[in-house]
């Protein structure tokens, strides 16, 4: 009897990951509009001046995943994507800076 293994594999998407225009469209499923509109609305900030030079990090590539989840899935303008993922950030860095504050008192949740 075989068994079968499934093999995952992924990708650590941190500040060193960089890609370009069209591999985050990939990643995201988003057409090119929608991205330059996330770039106008500051809801991504590009490395590069130029469309054609722009590069996202890993952070940017996660913000950009949920902003697209946001617009197509809860049918969020992109002002609201973009609200709805400063929000998420600020939560994510308070339970950041509160689990570095249990640390340091020595609690534990």
């Amino acid at each position: 009897m075989t068994k079968a293994i499934d093999i995952l594999s992924g990708v650590l998407l941190d500040e060193t990951t960089h890609v370009g225009v069209e591999e985050l469209r990939t990643l995201c499923n988003i057409p090119e509009e929608v991205l330059a509109e996330m770039v106008a609305e500051g809801l991504l900030q590009p490395l590069g001046t130029q469309r054609e030079e722009w590069s996202f990090s890993g952070p940017q590539i996660h913000r950009a995943r949920i902003a697209s989840r946001l617009l197509r899935d809860l049918e969020l303008n992109m002002a609201g994507a973009a609200l709805a993922c400063d929000l998420l950030d600020e939560i994510r860095e308070l339970r950041r800076r509160v689990a570095s504050l249990e640390h340091q008192l020595g609690l534990r949740r």
